[in-house]
């Protein structure tokens, strides 16, 4: 059990790292933090670097056994945070405003109970994961050769959720966040005399054509099977000035569908949508993509082992009412062929959303979120120790 003092210490780390926000693939100086906070829990290997900024720590049983990662994020968002908190952020448009500061502070309240009482076989994981809000960490994480090394058996997420009770956890298997990615449209004409529009080309009428077109793909609805989302967030058109008839225009819209499965011929749509339009107005056109997350799965005997966490720790436990519609990048490392979940740990009713620019996290709920992960680490580790290891989901 965490003491007065360790709260003290990982409340201060945390809004520390609060005030000193860094963006997805600039983590080093929280990845500096955090091998600082690790080193008096004494682990048995760090590794830096990882993916990046990335920091995985190992603490290791004296016989061997199933490895049980747990993974917290490091980047903040590219938002102006507002005033209100001591700890507001000092850096300007950069904040951590979707709780990643807290994440990585509960992980390192885990450290503190590993330190304490190590593990008898087997493994546990701390991975500090960079740039999980474009999408890239995840997946540049696991390319990393270093990975091979700590590839997990299980891997467990939590996510703070506004709007929660505080302290609830919330877990289903199967689908819990979809899969989503960005594309960018360019299109490409020639420019004219505002007096002279005809001496040009404008790719204004297939940006007005595009907008409600690509839209129409992925109209949302029920989080069900089929279901498709496409939004637009941003569009430009020409140069500011009223000399000029636009030659250049670009669109940026998210696709974003409940499964990978469904994402592929989406894209295509939209892909076929842009082409069309290029080809009717005699436009250039090039397309690219960004932000790429896979959909995250909830493996049925992951969300179990969380389940039956929450009945031992008497932390309140309900199902959520549907999939998030937000990804989250930590769907891939089920790709790796680990038993993997997510759950969602309650940051209080009445409290701003997250990426609102007056979201701060409750340092309350770095207590809670300890005692869950600590509990799911010693039963998954003492299940492994009895023989009991559950087989992985994909095989080796």
């Amino acid at each position: 059990m965490l003491l007065p003092e360790d709260m003290a210490a990982l409340t201060a780390w945390r809004q520390d790292r609060h005030r000193h926000p860094e963006l997805s693939g600039h983590e080093a100086a929280t990845a500096a933090a955090v091998v600082a906070a690790l080193a008096p829990c004494g682990p048995d290997q760090v590794v830096a670097g990882l993916g990046g900024h990335g920091v995985a720590a190992v603490f290791s049983g004296a016989v061997a056994g199933p490895t049980v990662m747990l993974r917290a994020e490091l980047d903040a968002l590219p938002i102006q945070e507002l005033p209100g908190p001591v700890h507001r952020s000092v850096v300007p448009r950069q904040a951590h405003l979707c709780g990643h500061d807290d994440h990585s502070a509960i992980l390192l309240g885990v450290a503190r109970e590993l330190s304490r009482q190590r593990p008898d076989c087997g493994r546990v994981v701390l991975l500090f994961q960079p740039a999980e809000e474009n999408g890239a960490g995840a997946a540049a994480v696991i390319a990393d050769p270093a990975f091979a090394a700590l590839r997990p058996d299980w891997a467990f997420a939590l996510h703070n959720m506004p709007g929660l009770p505080l302290g609830q956890v919330r877990a289903a298997a199967g689908p819990a966040n979809c899969a989503s990615v960005g594309l960018r449209i360019t299109l490409s004409g020639r420019t004219a005399h505002a007096s002279m529009p005809g001496d040009g080309i404008s790719p204004a009428p297939a940006l007005a054509a595009l907008m409600p077109a690509l839209t129409a793909l992925g109209p949302g609805g029920t989080l069900g099977e089929g279901f498709r989302l496409v939004t637009v967030t941003h569009a430009r058109l020409g140069e500011p000035a009223f000399g000029i008839a636009p030659g250049f225009a670009e669109l940026w819209v998210t696709l974003r569908t409940l499964g990978d499965a469904d994402m592929v011929p989406l894209r295509q749509m939209a892909v076929g949508l842009a082409q069309d339009q290029a080809r009717q107005h005699g436009l250039g056109l090039a397309v690219s993509w960004h932000d790429d997350f896979a959909a995250c799965t909830n493996d049925p005997a992951a969300v179990d082992q969380i389940r039956a966490a929450a009945a031992a720790t008497q932390t309140p436990f309900a199902l959520p009412d549907a999939p998030m519609r937000a990804s989250e990048d930590f769907g891939r490392f089920a790709q790796t062929g680990a038993r993997a979940a997510m759950f969602l740990l309650g940051a209080g009713e009445g409290r701003p959303a997250l990426h609102n620019p007056d979201y701060d996290f409750p340092d309350a709920l770095i207590g809670p979120g300890v005692v869950m992960f600590h509990r799911l680490v010693r039963d998954l580790l003492n299940q492994g120790c009895d023989g009991a290891q559950m087989p992985r989901a994909h095989g080796q």
